[in-house]
């Protein structure tokens, strides 16, 4: 249900960001967008997202609201998902070293691990060693704080990584005398205190966002305070529900036979269940399975 995460998570984030430009007086296209579970499916906002996109290239943003810039940390399947509702906007692509100074309207940055650490030593960056001694790395992602309009996170995080965002790069942001860019963090990953330690907790479609007010560390439910919306709705894929129904049981349909035929007295590796059904197998007979394991800790 990842690219259905994306998919809400994104139409979400562009709703919530033409309602608080309206509230500080700001009229831009994204008025007109609205929330993804007030849509019958995709399509219909898919539409309604590519005719803001129409209206933008047509008519541009205020000038307090250009450039729009919008980051995307993470490039798996949440990611895509949103990336493919952003990209119904005339957006130029450009790589996050290139931020500073970057013109245009509407830009997009999708940060990779090498965009979000360095090594502490100075040397280069391996991916590999990174998953494996995340110690030896330290965060730079509020280098790029100053730039972004939106940041959509979408990463995969354990707390032995460093933050994407922390508290202390919120306040560092937001002490100075001109007001920041960042207006929103939509956290489709949704890690309380995780890569976004300012998600303090998670949200429902009925309220879906708070402001994280970073100089007092407050939080208030809605779009209005001193500090950047967060988007933190955990059951984002119940927003398109039927596209997401459907995707998912076209997804299992090739699969019930040999679930109906599995023999669940023997040891899973030897039930008849497909490997996709095996690998997806949390508790089997009463016990964790092997991958799952790591489970017990917060249990």
């Amino acid at each position: 249900f990842g690219r259905h995460a994306g998919l809400a998570g994104m139409i979400d984030a562009l709703w919530l960001l033409g309602r608080r430009w309206q509230l500080e007086g700001l009229e831009t296209p994204f008025a007109g967008i609205k929330q993804a579970i007030d849509y019958p499916d995709a399509e219909a906002a898919k539409a309604a997202v590519a005719e803001a996109g129409a209206r933008l290239d047509k008519d541009g943003l205020p000038e307090a609201c250009r450039p729009l810039v919008c980051g995307f940390a993470g490039y798996g399947h949440v990611s895509q998902g949103a990336q493919e509702i952003f990209d119904l906007l005339p957006a130029t692509e450009v790589a996050p070293q290139d931020l500073p100074g970057a013109g245009d309207t509407c830009l997009k940055t999708v940060f990779r691990e090498e965009d979000m650490v360095v090594r502490r030593d100075g040397g280069a960056f391996e991916l590999q060693e990174y998953y494996d001694r995340p110690e030896l790395y330290r965060g730079r992602f509020a280098d790029y704080l100053p730039h972004l309009t939106l940041l959509v996170n979408g990463i995969y995080w354990e707390a032995r990584y460093p933050r994407l965002v922390s508290r202390q790069d919120l306040a560092a942001l937001y002490q100075g005398e001109a007001v920041p860019r960042l207006c929103l963090i939509a956290d489709i990953s949704c890690d309380i205190e995780g890569a976004i330690e300012c998600t303090v907790k998670a949200t429902d479609p009925g309220e879906p966002a708070y402001v994280f007010e970073p100089l007092t560390e407050s939080v208030i439910d809605g779009i209005a305070g001193e500090g950047p919306v967060i988007l933190a709705v955990d059951t984002l894929p119940c927003e398109l529900p039927v596209d997401a129904s459907v995707d998912f049981s076209r997804a299992l349909r090739p699969l019930i036979p040999a679930l109906a035929k599995a023999d669940f007295s023997a040891p899973l590796d030897e039930s008849g269940l497909p490997p996709a059904l095996q690998n997806a197998t949390i508790v089997y007979r009463g016990k964790l399975t092997g991958r799952y394991r790591y489970l017990e800790e917060s249990l």
